[in-house]
């Protein structure tokens, strides 16, 4: 059953907004997912706020190409599904990560990143990474360690010189006494 001129149009330019809005686009090859699989990686996208769709290779790279990612055509091939981080560029690589090592039927072709290319490898070092709250917590922690330590080494040379006045003091005292 094909699709009208019309209804092509539409989905290409929905495609194309998608990819121009995302901060992350990355192309999966679904075969051999049943139904229960597929809704449960639906399931798991959607709850991190990531859109999940079936598209046309033709159709996504016409969208791609007017954009000028052309280089998209790559990973286009096969059965695609396309899974769109627009409010976080990693959520859709640990989300497909990690159900493509629950299921090795789940293959990740590739994808943008802020619109450069990347490969499996860079989605799966994405994956990896952090999550953002980490990451600030680490930075935070890096501009505090010297202000600790600075806050810790001046508040033993204060105590130092206190102890040094108190003992000063005893062996005045002691040597007027």
């Amino acid at each position: 059953m094909s699709i009208t001129k019309q209804a092509k149009k539409q989905v290409v330019s929905e495609v194309k907004e998608d990819l121009q809005n995302a901060q992350s686009a990355i192309v999966t090859d679904y075969r051999g997912l049943n139904v229960d699989e597929i809704t449960q990686l639906r399931r798991a996208l959607r709850a991190e706020n990531v859109k999940y769709v079936v598209v046309k290779n033709t159709l996504a790279s016409i969208a791609a190409h007017e954009l000028g990612y052309e280089a998209l055509d790559t990973y286009l091939e096969g059965p695609t599904a396309i899974a769109y981080g627009f409010e976080d560029a990693v959520a859709p690589a640990k989300v497909l990560s990690k159900f493509a090592k629950e299921n090795d039927r789940l293959e990740i072709k590739g994808g943008l990143l802020e619109g450069n290319l990347i490969d499996p490898a860079r989605i799966k070092a994405l994956a990896d990474l952090p999550s953002r709250e980490v990451l600030l917590g680490q930075v935070a922690g890096a501009f505090a360690a010297p202000m600790t330590g600075f806050a810790g080494a001046a508040q033993a040379m204060l105590r130092k010189f206190v102890g040094t006045l108190d003992a000063v003091r005893e062996q005045r005292a002691a040597n007027e006494g």
